[in-house]
């Protein structure tokens, strides 16, 4: 049986060392890991996934072949530690909104004690039991001052927290350029992009599209970061659920975002574009502690297609034109038109 066993592997390592090499895969353990995997069959999802880039002749990223390690592959509690790296970058945004918000309101509190101080030292003169009265404002002046003192104490800590978590974030960005997906939405980060985007150029009919939302700083300014990022979310859930056909979605930066469309033209994938744009506007988020619903969510979107000797770069500043010509007529639409 152990003769069997050992037979049956190394048939199996036969058959996965050329995969590795005629689909230029690196010769890494994770990748050996992967790919005798999927030779022996042994997780259907793994090779469900693979067979599906295999028969679209797409290429194999040094960034897919790691998230397909990650999804099928990789041990829960490496997993684990992913999912608590987002979690932990999520609650230090909103931690972080918390402190500004709440140092604004310590501030404002600080001003209604400057008045209150003036108008009751006012009281001494306005008031008729003089001996009475002066004792009470001389009691109330004083523990208004001892609040504004406090206040004033709290303020100052809240800024050295605020300083600490800055810090901290930085640190965690730092660690997660390292990795293939942001934080926030979950989506594939622009890392990942430039280097799935460099593979699959080398492929005829490919398709960029670059979604970008409109008037996003009056969202943050009106409803603060936090409605923000609950916005960002949304929106790469609708991203996520539009893409078809190998179609891939990207954290681009800040409030853009990008699709790789393989095995496909300039009227397909502006035909997802608008279907994108279309549910990004159906987008409606509850702010949590006003019970307020912000809806009316727009995106601007523009798309391009490879054409021949164009290099990645090229084909991003053709869809970065399109989006701006998208902006430039009003927004909420899709270039170019059909």
């Amino acid at each position: 049986m152990a003769d069997n066993n050992l037979e049956n592997s190394f048939a199996t390592l036969k058959q996965t060392i050329p995969l590795l090499l005629k689909h230029k895969i690196s010769a890494i353990p994770t990748n050996y890991a992967l790919w005798y995997t999927y030779v022996s069959n042994d997780s259907p999802e793994l090779k469900t996934a693979i067979d599906y880039v295999l028969d679209n002749k797409l290429q194999f990223s040094e960034a897919k072949t790691k998230e397909l390690y990650r999804s099928y592959l990789a041990e829960t509690e490496e997993v684990s530690a992913w999912e608590l790296r987002q979690s932990v970058e999520a609650m230090l945004i909103e931690l972080s909104q918390s402190l500004q918000d709440t140092h604004s309101e310590t501030t404002s509190f600080k001003e209604t004690m400057d008045t209150c101080v003036d108008d009751l030292a006012k009281v001494e003169k306005e008031g008729l039991s003089v001996k009475e009265v002066m004792a009470l404002v001389r009691n109330l002046v004083k523990d208004t001052q001892n609040i504004r003192r406090s206040t004033i104490s709290f303020s100052a800590a809240l800024k050295d927290a605020q300083k600490e978590i800055e810090a901290l974030r930085g640190q965690l960005e730092k660690s997660q350029q390292e990795a293939l997906y942001d934080g926030l939405t979950g989506l594939c980060n622009r890392r990942y992009f430039d280097e799935e985007l460099a593979t699959q150029s080398l492929q005829p009919n490919l398709c960029l599209l670059l979604v970008d939302l409109d008037h996003f700083k009056k969202i943050n300014d009106n409803y603060g970061h936090v409605m923000g990022d609950l916005v960002l979310k949304a929106t790469a859930k609708k991203l996520q659920a539009s893409c078809r056909d190998g179609a891939q979605a990207f954290r681009f930066g800040g409030e853009e975002f990008a699709i790789i469309v393989p095995n496909s033209n300039l009227a397909k994938a502006r035909s997802m574009a608008e279907s994108m744009r279309k549910a990004i506007e159906k987008i409606a988020v509850k702010d949590k502690r006003s019970g307020e619903i912000l809806g009316d969510i727009a995106a601007s979107i523009g798309v391009a297609e490879l054409t021949k000797g164009m290099n990645p770069l090229a084909l991003i500043e053709n869809a970065d034109k399109q989006l701006y010509e998208a902006k430039r007529l009003g927004r909420n639409r899709v270039m170019p038109m059909a």
